[in-house]
């Protein structure tokens, strides 16, 4: 009888774990990874020429920095940026620090002075995905974002002036507005096919 009443719950069990194999499949997928697999990197493949889709450019990374201004020796300030950033990016940011005294900025080596996160797959993906269709169009008199912020080898560099523009940040909770640097990291070797990746993702390049 002990036997027999075992039974039931190992069934449950197997039913409450699925199979390893077949746990990739109900796997969630970013709305903009799925655009670059189905659209964007047949679009560059014919568009460049390139031999095989493993030369297609992909988005390799996403960092964002964020520094505190003035404030460098008042930990909540500090503390606020990385809430605000936590929230923004979805993962957790480290504390940057001074790596070399100023006097005439009253700066210590060693004290924080910002902090940055680095974001890779989905969350990158993720972030992206909002920046373009949510945070840009949020911000004042936005008209696109520059050609000119290719650095030659593959990145681009944007800068936001108020954290406000993304929706995760509620204004009337904020200490002050900060703004932050947003570097797209991709495996393009040209600044024209970095450009060509980025427009696939409807970046809004000033028209």
């Amino acid at each position: 009888m002990a036997q027999a009443k075992k039974k039931p719950q190992a069934e449950a069990q197997d039913q409450a774990t699925p199979p390893t194999g077949g746990s990739s499949k109900g796997a969630y997928v970013p709305r903009l990874q799925t655009v670059y697999e189905k659209e964007v990197r047949a679009a560059l493949q014919k568009q460049f020429n390139y031999g095989n889709a493993m030369q297609v450019p992909k988005l390799d990374k996403i960092v964002i920095n964020m520094g505190v201004g003035e404030n460098v020796n008042d930990s909540k300030i500090i503390q606020a940026a990385v809430a605000d950033m936590t929230a923004i990016s979805g993962q957790k940011p480290v504390i940057t620090k001074a790596k070399k005294a100023i006097a005439s900025y009253k700066l210590r080596e060693g004290l924080a002075i910002g902090c940055k996160v680095t974001l890779r797959k989905q969350r990158m993906y993720e972030f992206l995905d909002r920046l373009i269709n949510t945070a840009l169009p949020r911000v004042r008199d936005f008209r696109g974002v520059p050609h000119k912020s290719f650095d030659g080898r593959g990145n681009y560099a944007l800068g936001l002036k108020e954290q406000i523009v993304f929706p995760e940040i509620n204004y009337d909770k904020i200490d002050q507005v900060r703004g932050m640097d947003i570097i797209i990291c991709t495996t393009a070797k040209t600044d024209a096919e970095a450009k060509a990746l980025l427009a696939g993702f409807n970046m809004p390049f000033i028209k």
